[in-house]
């Protein structure tokens, strides 16, 4: 997996969508809140593995995963911890930065992690964890497309990344037009349109997460069941001078 845009939207929101490409027959359950370390969690639950692809948490914090790093990379027959549960440890950690330094990313299979945090003003960040070492940058907060190296090669990305390129030209972003852009282009192609199906491994779900002052909604489409739920969570909307 998958497909990720993210885009500002405000001074302190934003609009988050994932495409989830995953084997057809893996099972994921309705987005739910959930306690992990005192913290309050809302995700899709991964059922094999028991962690999540996205999330968002009481932390003021937004976690969304692809996974791979920069490029294709050949999997063992085993790591010591999975990705989703990384997602979850980082969800509930105090401080997003603090706990990526601190975080033991060893035999953990390589990954991209995309961040927003609004605990002062809104942030974007980007965390890859090559399968070596990390690599953690603080992002502009302008639109960008994230597309997974175990499924796209850099040929599909950068088309891929022109094809978002061309709609943020034609389109005035929003929740609305984001899922137009993650649902409807170049649907016929089903190696790597934003909806892929090879057979395989498919796009089985989107999630979109969005953010306007205090209120963030998660709406989660499960494209095999056609089937639509919509969580909210709420927040203290805190004013940074």
């Amino acid at each position: 997996m998958c497909t990720v845009t993210i885009f500002p939207t405000g001074e302190n929101d934003f609009v988050l969508t994932s495409n989830r490409d995953e084997a057809p027959n893996r099972v994921s359950l309705v987005p739910d809140f959930y306690e992990v370390d005192a913290a309050k969690l809302l995700f899709p639950k991964d059922k094999k593995a028991g962690g999540t692809w996205i999330g968002v948490s009481d932390k003021n914090r937004l976690i969304c995963l692809l996974n791979g790093g920069f490029k294709h990379h050949k999997r063992k027959e085993s790591y010591r911890l999975s990705r989703g549960v990384v997602v979850k440890d980082l969800l509930a950690s105090k401080e997003i930065v603090t706990a990526i330094e601190a975080y033991n990313f060893q035999d953990i299979e390589p990954f991209t992690l995309v961040i927003a945090d609004w605990n002062t003003n809104l942030q974007f960040y980007e965390l890859v964890w090559d399968g070596d070492q990390k690599h953690f940058k603080n992002l502009p907060k302008e639109a960008k497309i994230w597309s997974s190296s175990t499924l796209y090669s850099k040929a599909m990305k950068d088309e891929r990344t022109q094809w978002f390129d061309d709609f943020k030209k034609g389109n005035k972003l929003n929740s609305a037009k984001a899922l137009q852009f993650h649902k409807n282009t170049h649907i016929n192609n089903k190696e790597y349109g934003v909806v892929m199906d090879r057979g395989f491994v498919k796009t089985t779900s989107i999630t979109q997460v969005e953010k306007t002052k205090g209120v963030v909604s998660m709406c989660f489409e499960n494209l095999a069941k056609n089937t639509k739920s919509l969580s909210t969570f709420l927040f203290t909307e805190t004013v940074h001078e």
